[in-house]
């Protein structure tokens, strides 16, 4: 009697499916966001978080009385008078905390984006991340295993784009297109691509799934192109952004042209709805 022998690429999916909710299910992480708050000029309270805070446009303040309850995130040391922090464009501070049997449960992150300061807190205790149970998903489809080719430019190109909130204007910077055919088609689609972190490309796509199964926007990333500029652009892995999962994200949009006019039935689906979210999803 034989036994079937597992296909090696859909375990290595699974065991990507397994390292991706067990990341979106870390404390502090994108489903504990519970607020997203500008710092206005004069020291003001904000929702949800003790304190005065406010920015002088190139520094962050925040007053608070030991008794408060804030500490801070690096040191746990108590926030006593005033403190300033100062970051720059997009980039982001875990800066105190309080709240909860440990002081731990909200996490005040400070950020800088559009060049002016935002606060959000990330609060374990919130039901989006109490009730995650991992992100629905279509079922592996090998034929959305690609091959790709990269076409790089000759220096990279700073594209204006859109984000998910709407006060809030990014860049991609396109360093190439990742050139490839799907399934059925015989026209080439070439979508812009981001250079990531030891020469990985991400892409970020819309498809004809938006809306209805998956969320409005999706990125893939591919791992760094091989000597003779090919990729594997497998599309099982597609992904959701952050901004798929609550309303405080200011995550990129895709670049004008990286609309595919296909359904990728494959990948993420939109999450379950939030709590008291009048739509509902597929899976």
């Amino acid at each position: 009697m034989s036994t079937q022998q597992p296909d090696p690429q859909l375990a290595r999916w699974q065991r990507f499916r397994k390292n991706r909710n067990e990341a979106l299910a870390s404390q502090h992480g994108w489903l504990t966001l519970t607020s997203f708050q500008w710092l206005a000029e004069r020291p003001a309270p904000v929702e949800l978080v003790p304190g005065l805070w406010s920015t002088d446009g190139t520094t962050a303040f925040l007053t608070a009385a030991a008794a408060d309850g804030l500490t801070f995130v690096e040191t746990g040391d108590p926030v006593d008078g005033t403190v300033s922090a100062v970051l720059a464009n997009e980039e982001s501070l875990m800066w105190v905390q309080f709240g909860g049997d440990d002081g731990r449960q909200v996490v005040v992150e400070l950020a800088m984006r559009a060049d002016k300061y935002a606060l959000r807190t990330r609060d374990s205790a919130s039901p989006v991340f109490t009730g995650f149970d991992g992100v629905p998903t279509f079922g592996y489809r090998p034929d959305l295993v690609l091959e790709a080719r990269f076409t790089p430019y000759p220096e990279p190109v700073d594209v204006p784009i859109g984000t998910a909130n709407a006060l809030v204007d990014g860049v991609h910077r396109s360093v190439g297109e990742l050139v490839f055919r799907l399934p059925g088609q015989e026209h080439e689609c070439r979508l812009q691509a981001e250079e990531e972190k030891l020469g990985a490309l991400t892409v970020t796509f819309h498809d004809e799934t938006n809306g209805e199964s998956t969320d409005e926007w999706r990125k893939v990333s591919t791992a760094r192109p091989r000597p003779d500029n090919t990729v594997v652009l497998d599309f099982n892995r597609a992904i959701n952004y952050p901004s798929a999962f609550t309303p405080y994200g200011t995550c990129p949009m895709p670049v004008k042209n990286n609309s595919l006019d296909y359904r990728i039935e494959a990948g993420e689906k939109q999450p379950n709805p939030l709590p008291g979210s009048e739509s509902a999803s597929e899976g």
